[in-house]
């Protein structure tokens, strides 16, 4: 029997990022179930679709994506968070653990095969 693919919550507030990234993750054979922009969208479509796992930008419109990880790990399902950002020094990989992410990755550093690995747990 095949595993289902890991459901992705994709939070990025640039569309041309989201349509990438969200190529990118499907690649990886994770199901990207939303894409959204802002940290109450987040909210809104975590409690609806319930991801596994999510892949969150540090700089959102309406709020700090570390303190979106924060609010997304701590749900009931505790999905695993990866924090993201343009900017290399914005968050520290430890100061995003601390937020109860899984990491902190620059985006460029993003098609390195890690990304996979640290959404859903497994190699």
């Amino acid at each position: 029997m095949r595993a289902m693919p890991v459901s992705v919550l994709l939070v990025d507030d640039d569309p041309g990022f989201r349509d990438l990234a969200g190529r990118m993750l499907t690649a990886l054979g994770l199901d990207v179930i939303a894409q959204v922009d802002t940290v109450s969208a987040a909210l809104a479509a975590a409690a609806d679709f319930q991801p596994r796992a999510a892949l969150v930008d540090v700089g959102l419109p309406d709020g700090d994506g570390v303190e979106l990880a924060a609010e997304l790990s701590a749900l009931p399902w505790r999905p695993r968070v990866v924090l993201i950002s343009s900017d290399p020094d914005v968050t520290t990989p430890a100061e995003a653990r601390a937020a109860g992410a899984i990491d902190f990755l620059s985006k460029t550093d993003l098609p390195t095969g890690i990304l996979r690995r640290l959404l859903t747990g497994s190699d």
